[in-house]
């Protein structure tokens, strides 16, 4: 589980193709802490260190591998990873966390893709257009986690619907790159997804 904050912007150093597509991502967070088998957010998407290590020189830097099967690439935005990308990571939520976002599964919904954009002062506006079929999830001053990030929708027209990104937000993550036409991985607010089962059998 996570809480949809970003805690590191990672970098995409390798991408290779071994039946499952291995990525190997560069990180701040100190790898010797990160076990083989954790979960990590990249992107939003929940994925499963399989190894980890420094890189040589004067300045090492940690990075991890995943494996990311056809199946999550298919679903995800994650088919438009290139080598250089950078990535809104997040570690798994531990007891005792402050829970700062909302609940966060790491197993994304759909792809949404940016419409519209536009600046509000120092802020960015930002509309996206949601698959048809995740709809009825989304609802205004409702949670969504899009890359990873917990935002609040502001507000539904449709399909679409409109997020506000403060310059904090957009120099922590990497929504500060976001251009119109980019694909974003989106996961409905858990909630959503259990009200909207349960109004099935009304």
């Amino acid at each position: 589980m996570f809480t949809g904050i970003i805690t590191d912007i990672g970098r995409i150093l390798a991408l290779e193709n071994r039946g499952d597509l291995r990525a190997r991502i560069a990180t701040r967070y100190n790898v010797s802490g990160i076990d083989v088998g954790a979960s990590i957010a990249s992107d939003g998407v929940c994925l499963t260190v399989v190894a980890k290590g420094t890189s040589s020189g004067c300045d090492p830097q940690g990075w991890y591998e995943i494996d990311i099967s056809a199946e999550t690439v298919s679903k995800t935005s994650l088919a438009a990873w290139v080598v250089g990308k950078r990535v809104n990571l997040e570690r798994s939520l531990r007891v005792g966390d402050e829970l700062g976002g909302h609940i966060v599964s790491g197993h994304v919904d759909g792809v949404a893709t940016i419409v519209s954009m536009m600046d509000d002062g120092a802020s960015t506006r930002v509309t996206l257009q949601a698959p048809k079929d995740l709809e009825r999830f989304i609802a205004p001053k409702g949670s969504v986690a899009l890359n990873g990030t917990s935002l609040t929708i502001n507000e539904v027209i449709g399909a679409q619907f409109g997020i506000n990104f403060i310059p904090h937000t957009k120099s922590v993550t990497t929504w500060g790159d976001a251009k119109i036409g980019d694909p974003v991985n989106l996961e409905v607010d858990t909630m959503a997804r259990y009200v909207a089962r349960l109004r099935d059998y009304d």
